[in-house]
């Protein structure tokens, strides 16, 4: 069989040839589909959760002419947070508005005056804060000018209440530097007029740095979308006047900063883990991270590992194993007996159970570091913040690095089931919507990423092959075209025609599909290729996640039953829509909680917390030299 592509075509001798004259649309398939993935792409909707607004995506360039034309994946940026401003008081230096200009809430006491008196200690105050938060403090005080955090001249309940939870940050993985404020003394020799603007700064400095906490809080220290095309989040909007008015008229100031953390059950595990992790010691066995070894082989690290087996034995383990593991448990060679006792585990933990040692297999036994534990604890907290508070009941919760995507009702984890994601080349975006609808039999709409990367080169040379294979060309209007009529090789990375894949047993998505409309064009489905689900790395898909129990998911978000998804099944293609508010989380977590809140860990696939870990460290860096 002769390939007759172009020399220069990016897809592979074996790949195009599965598409030459003659082979069966099936074969041809099953290649794609190993391939690519993908589906069609839809405009963001839905009631919850709240989509962000569409972004520009980045075009690829043509590089050019004749078959040098991609479409980029997103990259990664370095990066940069707001720079804090100083705060300018002159507004508040000046006469004080009239009383028409001031909030309508705003009720003057017996400090008002006494504060009118006291911003002239604002004068030369050096105080920096983030943009929003350095307007909001002028806004608020201008139309309230009147002390929150001092009563009768010392600092009162409210500000002591704030201040110990703004030093309390650390529990939440946040970092309590970012909110410092130096508390005045209770007792100073100074004067009068040194006191006042000790107390008016004192003022100014918490408010500032209680805001920031609120902020942080409720919606993170980073934008995650500056980070990187794949994270897609809608911004949390946060009224930081209203913020202060409310700590001004409550006692329960503490109540109310704590409420803008998450409150959700995961987000308290993941707390308390942090906790454990920080009083805990340092683990006293530590086995290489890289170590392999198969059948036969030796290694010093081997007594390690059999060490913390037999510490770990439960009673079903201690009654198969414990014996082998009290002989051979400081053999440095890996004894064929010993084979059967690596296997349990490696499946007792979810693993294939191949009985090779590799480094997942260390890591699901010896752990990571204590240092590494804490801070994939801190990253998924951060993580959190970006998400909604109350995750809601049902939602669907899918977590890449764990591969696998749950639906979960009223606490319960009614379904689990293994997930293929995006390769590290084609990485599956960080986002949450609101389920649609799922497809039976359904079409797959192939992505213009496909079209341009992988198919084009093809078809400059062969033009008929979608015709061949069971895809099927459509126009702008909506109008079907025979793919050999069309000159492929006048375009570069803007096709302007729609090319979708028939129902078909070998069909890229399977038998059914659960859409969630999203810009990345990402939903779940069915596949033709089972023996990945084998796999215990996951990560092989073209971005849409592939579930090994489809048909359970789809019965799941349609509240009925697998016997009634098989009966529609019977009846070739069609659509249901889902009537019920089920939000998807599309989430990457290398430390999430179990539904018992056994937090667990993962391997960090697409190197994303590193990301985050430097944008982290960016937005310290800003915040270092602010007063």
């Amino acid at each position: 069989m002769k390939f007759l592509g172009n020399k220069k075509a990016v897809l592979p001798i074996a790949i195009a040839a599965a598409f030459a004259i003659g082979q069966q649309p099936a074969s041809a398939q099953g290649l794609f589909d190993m391939l690519f993935g993908g589906g069609i792409r839809h405009d963001p909707q839905g009631e919850f959760p709240p989509p962000p607004k569409p972004r520009k995506i980045r075009p690829g360039a043509l590089d050019g002419e004749g078959g040098g034309a991609r479409i980029s994946s997103p990259t990664y940026n370095t990066y940069r947070a707001d720079k804090l401003v100083r705060v300018d008081f002159k507004s508040l230096l000046s006469a004080p508005p009239p009383a028409t200009a001031q909030d309508a809430a705003f009720v003057p006491s017996v400090t008002s005056t006494a504060f009118r008196d006291a911003v002239a200690g604002l004068s030369d105050y050096e105080l920096f804060a983030e943009p929003d938060i350095a307007k909001a403090l002028i806004a608020y005080y201008s139309a309230n000018p009147d002390f929150i955090w001092v009563s009768d001249n010392v600092p009162n309940s409210r500000a002591q209440d704030a201040v110990r939870v703004l030093g309390e940050a650390a529990s939440y993985g946040l970092t309590p530097a970012d909110y410092s404020v130096d508390i005045p003394a209770a007792a100073t020799s100074a004067t009068p007029e040194e006191r006042t603007r000790e107390l008016v700064r004192f003022e100014m400095a918490l408010s500032a740095r209680v805001l920031r906490y609120a902020h942080d809080a409720q919606s993170g220290r980073v934008d995650p979308n500056r980070m990187t095309g794949y994270y897609d989040f809608p911004a949390k909007p946060f009224d930081l006047e209203g913020a202060l008015k409310t700590m001004a008229h409550t006692q329960e100031v503490r109540t109310y900063l704590e409420s803008r953390h998450p409150q959700n059950p995961e987000y308290q595990a993941l707390r308390v883990e942090l906790e454990a992790l920080e009083a805990s010691e340092e683990n006293e066995i530590v086995v290489d991270p890289k170590l392999l070894l198969k059948p036969g082989e030796s290694s010093p690290e081997l007594p390690k590992l059999l060490t913390l087996i037999a510490r770990n034995l439960d009673d079903d383990m201690g009654g198969s194993y414990g014996e082998v593991l009290a002989r051979l448990g400081k053999s440095e060679v890996y004894e064929p007996e010993l084979v059967p006792v690596i296997k349990a585990v490696q499946q007792r933990e979810g693993m294939k159970g191949d009985g090779v040692i590799g480094p997942r297999t260390v890591a699901l036994l010896a752990g990571a570091s204590k240092a590494d534990r804490i801070g994939k604890v801190k990253v998924a907290l951060e993580e959190l913040r970006w998400l909604p508070s109350d995750l809601g009941s049902p939602r669907v919760f899918i977590n890449q690095p764990a591969f696998t995507a749950s639906y979960i009702d009223n606490g319960e984890e009614k379904l689990k089931t293994r997930a293929v994601i995006g390769r590290v080349t084609n990485q599956t975006a960080f986002f949450y919507n609101q389920i649609k609808q799922v497809d039976f039999h359904p079409y797959w709409g192939v992505p213009q990423s496909i079209i341009v990367n992988e198919m084009l080169p093809r078809l400059r040379s062969d033009p008929g092959y979608l015709d061949r294979a069971g895809y099927e060309v459509t126009d702008s209007r909506g109008r079907q075209i025979p793919s050999s009529e069309v000159d492929w090789g006048a375009y570069g990375s803007k096709i302007p025609f729609n090319v979708r894949q028939q129902p078909s047993e070998a069909n890229a998505l399977g038998e059914l599909k659960i859409l969630f409309p999203n810009k990345h064009a990402i939903y779940m489905h069915d596949t033709p290729q089972k023996s990945f689900f084998a796999r215990d790395m996951r990560a092989l898909s073209h971005g849409c996640i592939r579930l090994q129990d489809p048909r359970g998911m789809a019965a799941a978000v349609l509240g009925t039953s697998v016997d009634d998804i098989a009966e529609k099944l019977k009846h070739g293609h069609s659509t249901e829509n889902v009537t019920r508010v089920i939000p998807v989380y599309v989430a990457y977590f290398t430390a999430w909680p179990d539904m018992s809140g056994k937090v667990e860990y993962f391997d960090d696939v697409y190197g994303r917390d590193s990301k985050l870990m430097q944008a982290l460290d960016a937005t310290e860096a800003v915040r270092t030299p602010s007063s």
